[in-house]
């Protein structure tokens, strides 16, 4: 039995869900957002909770409860509140700002590194050091704030990159005499 699938997703004030066969959308103040679910499992409404249940004892249908029911809490929070994803970058010399659709990164090599900003995605700079992703796509948030990091991810020495706000980098000793 999933301890996350037997759990029912309950639905804010300001949030309508539709369910039509195995799409489920969620609309909200931040947009509109859906999603297809596989056929392994069920689902309904009632008032303002939404059950999911695996159709069969299957070990599939068992696996997908729990990342259904996932999938669906974060539609219904994503267009309530919104994820956000925040970024350091440590570094002499190392900034970023916003310049219309595009996040310009300046991270120690010899060019400028240009990211356009994907739909549905903010970014912004509140200073030189630090970057703030957020949207109602949790996934897209997760995945843009990781291609950010990738540009110069933190290396291991004196710690210098972009890193997630709280990520501990494992530091190394320098050469020695």
């Amino acid at each position: 039995m999933s301890r996350i699938g037997k759990n029912p997703v309950e639905i804010p004030d300001g949030v309508t869900i539709d369910v039509a066969g195995q799409v489920v959308t969620a609309k909200g103040k931040l947009g509109e957002l859906s999603a297809m679910l596989t056929d392994d499992v069920d689902v309904s409404m009632a008032d303002k909770l939404i059950t999911v249940t695996p159709r069969a004892d299957t070990k599939s249908a068992r696996k997908m409860w729990g990342t259904s029911r996932s999938v669906i809490s974060n539609l219904v929070s994503g267009v309530s509140e919104g994820f956000s994803r925040n970024l350091e970058i440590q570094g002499v010399g190392y900034r970023a700002q916003v310049q219309g659709k595009d996040l310009i990164l300046q991270l120690g090599f010899s060019h400028e590194v240009r990211f356009a900003i994907p739909e549905g995605i903010k970014i912004e700079c509140p200073d030189q050091t630090h970057i703030t992703v957020s949207g109602s796509d949790k996934q897209k948030v997760g995945q843009t704030a990781a291609e950010i990091r990738s540009f110069r991810p933190p290396e291991p020495y004196k710690g210098k990159g972009i890193r997630y706000e709280g990520e501990y980098v494992f530091r190394k000793e320098g050469k020695k005499k």
